[in-house]
């Protein structure tokens, strides 16, 4: 069982950034790989990025990518998305989620097992 908190969202004029942490209860967070999502109002839940166990890997949502960085401290029970340069279009709640690592990275929400309860990001114009 892994319980997941996320933290750091708030309002943002457009070209700003917020950092988003998502910490993790449990003694087996270095064996999951993290995803954050996100949900905008009217819309279903979307990848944004995720990360493998150790970290090396990584892989984006091409609307974040070269803005938003993913990264993870296994010894803080922690993942972090830096997010930059952000738009309007990025306003939403983002979800951290977790799975267990395995060969393929999952970028659907449905390959996930844990979830966060969301913080929401808000970006003006």
């Amino acid at each position: 069982q892994v319980q997941l908190v996320e933290s750091g969202g708030g309002l943002v004029q457009a070209g700003g950034s917020l950092r988003l942490s998502c910490a993790a209860s449990g003694r087996t967070f270095s064996s999951y790989a993290m995803g954050w999502f996100r949900q905008a109002p009217g819309k279903e839940r979307e990848f944004v990025a995720v990360i493998r166990r150790r970290g090396g890997s990584t892989y984006y949502a091409d609307s974040v990518k070269g803005r938003f960085t993913i990264s993870r401290d296994n010894a803080e029970n922690t993942v972090y998305l830096q997010m930059n340069s952000l738009k309007p279009e990025d306003t939403a709640v983002y979800y951290c989620a977790a799975r267990p690592d395995t060969y393929y990275i999952s970028t659907s929400p449905g390959g996930y097992d844990y979830w966060g309860q969301g913080t929401q990001v808000t970006v003006s114009s």
